[in-house]
């Protein structure tokens, strides 16, 4: 993977989570280099706390110290940020890119909530448990 001179790359995630898999794939298909954290969701970390303080949430992504949150919000950022590393991650035509954001949305309302809505009824410890806040 590609190295970005003084670029330090850090996301803090879980191996299980879908947001923080699209935030990896993206730093992957731009080639640029990371250093990943494993968030443990049951004894949340006081960086987590402290760099997501209204969710308390992974992904966070650091660059250069500095703390982003929410998963679509860190991958437009990487395509902002880098845009000479690898391919771009979104269509360069606009109508395209508003279809691509169109699928994203459509997907995280639609077909990732239902999962995360029927796993928290069958297993409501489980739910409070990760969700504590």
């Amino acid at each position: 993977m590609a190295s970005v001179l003084g670029d330090e790359l850090k996301l803090l995630s879980t191996w299980f989570s879908p947001f923080g898999s699209r935030v990896k794939l993206a730093l992957q298909l731009k080639g640029l280099s990371y250093e990943y954290v494993e968030e443990d969701l049951s004894n949340k970390s006081q960086l987590l706390l402290e760099s997501n303080p209204v969710h308390k949430k992974v992904p966070v992504l650091f660059h250069n110290g500095k703390a982003l949150c929410e998963s679509m919000i860190i991958v437009n950022y990487i395509e902002e940020a880098f845009p000479d590393a690898g391919p771009s991650l979104l269509p360069s035509d606009p109508y395209e890119r508003a279809i691509a954001r169109f699928w994203v949305a459509f997907i995280e309302n639609k077909v990732l909530h239902y999962p995360h809505a029927l796993f928290a009824s069958i297993y409501p410890q489980c739910y409070s448990r990760f969700h504590r806040y």
